[in-house]
């Protein structure tokens, strides 16, 4: 089979073969980075293996090869792993013990110049609010995604917080339509703060649950990235890897 008037085997190698030799210096790289960014190396290989749609059978084996690509683009996925592993920090420091215990009785000066063990609610106040700050960050970018495993677990996540909705209203903290999450410093701060502890400190906690299931999209979105190739369908070049951002200077 021939492509572009040549024989496919052959122009792969041609491609292929400056990459190995040292002689050809910048030059080479970029030239062989055109042909990457243009598409011709997918296009020969497509033809080369009679590559159709997502997926064919190689010549001389049985073993199908792959040319899909992630269901996000790749700025999406960053963002939705950078916001997870976020909201998973600001939920691991609630529930933090020993000295990173925020939850742990400090002396608080009252009104009549006696001391007496207290919960810093300003510093709890602080936390719940990035919280508070990194879940609306999670929801906002994984909204829309067409990675089902990222979409059923980000529902999933809202459902915990919607049965939490009750609770959650009591230390002034309150669902939106948009399923984002809304919290009025003033309710807080005169709030149980033994309420506060019971939802986001210790095992088994509304805290503990989010921390977990934060986790879990993270890994999902780091999986669905991984499958991004350099090339869409179309042999155009996707812009999945920084090194191709980097190397789009160039032309």
């Amino acid at each position: 089979m021939s492509f572009f008037g040549f024989n496919n085997s052959n122009s792969i190698n041609t491609l292929f073969s400056s990459l190995g030799s040292n002689s050809g210096g910048m030059g080479n790289i970029l030239s062989d980075y055109a042909s990457i960014r243009s598409g011709a190396y997918y296009k020969l290989l497509k033809s080369y293996y009679g590559q159709d749609n997502n997926s064919s059978v190689s010549k001389g084996t049985n073993t199908p090869t792959s040319t899909s690509i992630a269901k996000d683009s790749a700025k999406k996925l960053s963002r939705i792993e950078n916001s997870a592993e976020d909201l998973k920090e600001s939920a691991d420091a609630l529930l933090a013990r020993g000295t990173k215990n925020v939850f742990q009785k400090v002396d608080i000066k009252q009104e009549d110049g006696t001391v007496k063990k207290g919960y810093d609610t300003e510093a709890i106040y602080k936390k719940v609010n990035d919280f508070v700050r990194n879940y609306n960050n999670l929801a906002a970018n994984a909204e829309d995604t067409n990675t089902k495993s990222i979409d059923r677990n980000m529902n999933q996540l809202i459902s915990l917080t919607d049965r939490q909705e009750k609770t959650l209203g009591k230390i002034g903290i309150t669902i939106n339509k948009d399923n984002s999450l809304s919290i009025d410093k003033e309710a807080f701060l005169k709030a149980d703060m033994e309420v506060v502890k019971g939802l986001f400190n210790g095992a088994g906690s509304y805290g503990y649950s989010v921390s977990a299931k934060a986790s879990v999209i993270d890994s999902y979105a780091q999986n669905e990235a991984s499958k991004s190739n350099t090339y869409g369908k179309s042999g155009a070049y996707n812009y999945n890897y920084s090194y191709g951002s980097y190397y789009n200077n160039f032309f």
